[in-house]
């Protein structure tokens, strides 16, 4: 199952760079829970619940942010967990001012089909949390 995860990992960040929304959900478990990593989305923690919670933070995201961009560099399998790791590239809608990120990501798999993504702007942070939550 794990190479499947990888699959749908690759499949996923793909669909995020070219915004495709449905092919994103496609690869989710309909309870999805994603920890955006950017505090100032979803109240206080970043956290969206559900198809419908997952749509609201990226409604969020494309209308703050112009472009953006993951570049990944690294997936480690860790079975029913991945960790991704790479570049996180964003364009403001208003300013125009790019910057980019150091970025990772924590995904949780049930079945082929991704439950639980954290991400994170540390990748130290993400590594240290994909080995605490085992």
């Amino acid at each position: 199952m794990s190479q499947e995860n990888v699959e749908v990992t690759e499949r996923f960040i793909d669909a995020y760079n070219r915004r495709d929304v449905e092919a994103m959900l496609a690869d989710l478990d309909p309870e999805i829970e994603w920890h955006s990593g950017i505090t100032s989305l979803g109240g206080e923690d970043g956290t969206f619940l559900g198809y419908e919670g997952f749509r609201a933070a990226l409604r969020d995201v494309y209308e703050a942010l112009g472009e953006t961009h993951i570049e990944c560099s690294e997936i480690r399998d860790l079975g029913n967990r991945i960790v991704t790791i790479g570049r996180f590239h964003v364009r403001g809608r208003e300013s125009g001012a790019g910057t980019e990120s150091p970025w990772a990501a924590v995904a949780d798999f049930k079945g082929s089909k991704g439950i639980r993504i954290r991400s994170y702007f540390n990748v130290e942070e993400a590594l240290e949390a994909a080995v605490r939550s085992e």
